[in-house]
């Protein structure tokens, strides 16, 4: 088991006591403000997932927003165009999540000390999302606190904290945060693969879509000399192996520092949850929708090289630091820290609801509300628009691959407990 250094910025890795420090990671964050390519305002996919399908008498019908780019979207038509509502579900992650809470998580004995239960929100961005998904973790918390003390007189309050990187829109966030809500609200910048609050002092954590997101870009991938030199890439899509396996090896080495954080700072019995992208066991990371993304990325910016409107220096000198584990990867790495218990740990479908076609626009200005920072920190302002466009384009040619690309399960769910 790792064990967790009092000073953030340290980790101890051996028996002996040895320490390393933390390196400060890269700055990464989705558009802020509220305009054409802001997260606000794109963050389509998300949205699915927290969508909530009854089915009663085969009839459907939508608690959660759903946000999409388009003002044209008919929720109607998405509806009709599927064809077989048992493949609807009731919104697998909301409904575990709720589950999780009920049957694992003992409200009683966290409120014992205090009427307050503190909950952090890991990569919260600019929301709309977060806010669903606290009123919904607020509003399961409350359900088992009922449950587990029908006699109790004590009115549970709830502090949300927030926390995304330093640079990340959080006037945004505060500013679109809901009037009516079941929380009291504060922000918390900073990394969260260090320390981000006061020792035992956590009963939630949720983290949804933004662990994939590793630190920093593996740093052999920048060295001409070695193998893993990622030439005419910008991800490890059809990568060679050691390629593969740098960023194997940064996600694990991230992890450990999250879990690590975590453990100081979750009290005992307190639960953490996880949501990112995931891949099936054993399946190729090139069967993937998001693969045909970023190879579509790559070829582009060699288009826009072979026409000198960026250097092809720059994009071998250009890396997205994304990275989608496996169940098993995650096990494992959950395993080997040893702070926790996986209570959960399942891929369900992202796109489940979605039978029809994906909007490619829409995925496309997605990506761009997330990641277009990064872009426009590495190569000029002038070429983003035309990168974007000739990508569309791309994808569009390639219709069918990406529909294929959202079949399978690769949404991962990770339910943990501190020990």
């Amino acid at each position: 088991m790792a064990e967790v250094a009092p000073d953030p910025s340290l980790l101890i890795i051996g028996g002996g006591g040895e320490t390393v420090r933390r390196p400060l990671p890269d700055s990464l964050h989705v558009n802020g403000g509220d305009g054409t390519y802001s997260y606000t305002r794109n963050s389509y996919f998300q949205d699915h997932y927290y969508i909530l399908v009854e089915d009663q008498s085969m009839q459907i019908s939508i608690h959660s927003k759903i946000s999409f780019p388009f003002s044209t979207f008919n929720p109607r038509l998405l509806m009709k165009s599927v064809p077989n509502w048992q493949r609807l579900a009731a919104n697998v992650v909301k409904e575990r999540i709720k589950g999780a809470i009920t049957m694992k998580l003992d409200v009683e004995k966290l409120s014992s000390t205090s009427n307050t239960i503190y909950i952090a929100d890991l990569g919260c961005a600019v929301g709309p999302n977060a806010f669903d998904a606290m009123q919904d973790v607020v509003h399961f918390i409350q359900q088992k606190h009922t449950l587990q003390c029908p006699q109790s007189n004590t009115t549970l309050q709830f502090l949300v904290l927030f926390n995304d990187q330093p640079s990340n829109d959080f006037n945004t966030l505060f500013t679109s945060l809901p009037r009516e809500r079941p929380y009291y609200a504060a922000g918390v910048p900073g990394s969260f693969h260090r320390r981000l609050f006061p020792e035992s002092s956590i009963h939630f954590v949720h983290c949804s879509y933004a662990l994939h997101w590793l630190s920093k870009v593996p740093e052999e991938l920048l060295d001409k000399n070695c193998g893993a030199w990622n030439k005419g890439r910008i991800h490890y899509t059809n990568a060679p192996n050691e390629v593969v396996q740098a960023y194997a090896s940064q996600f694990a080495k991230d992890m450990e520092e999250f879990l690590c954080a975590r453990a100081m700072e979750i009290v005992t019995g307190g639960m953490m949850t996880i949501i990112m992208p995931g891949l099936p066991n054993e399946m190729p990371y090139s069967q993937l929708a998001a693969s045909l993304m970023y190879d579509f990325m790559a070829s582009t910016f060699m288009d826009m090289a072979n026409e000198g409107l960026v250097s092809e220096d720059e994009v071998d000198s250009f890396n997205l630091p994304i990275y989608t584990p496996s169940p098993a990867e995650m096990a494992s790495v959950v395993e080997k820290n040893g702070h926790f218990s996986i209570e959960m740990l399942e891929l369900t479908n992202p796109a489940s609801l979605v039978d029809g076609p994906v909007d490619i626009k829409a995925w496309v200005i997605h990506v761009r509300a997330a990641m277009e920072g990064m872009f426009i920190k590495h190569f000029s302002t002038d070429i983003i628009d035309e990168m974007f466009d000739r990508l569309t384009e791309k994808l569009f040619m390639f219709t069918e691959q990406v529909e294929s690309g959202y079949k399978d399960r690769t949404q991962l769910l990770v339910v943990l407990i501190r020990k």
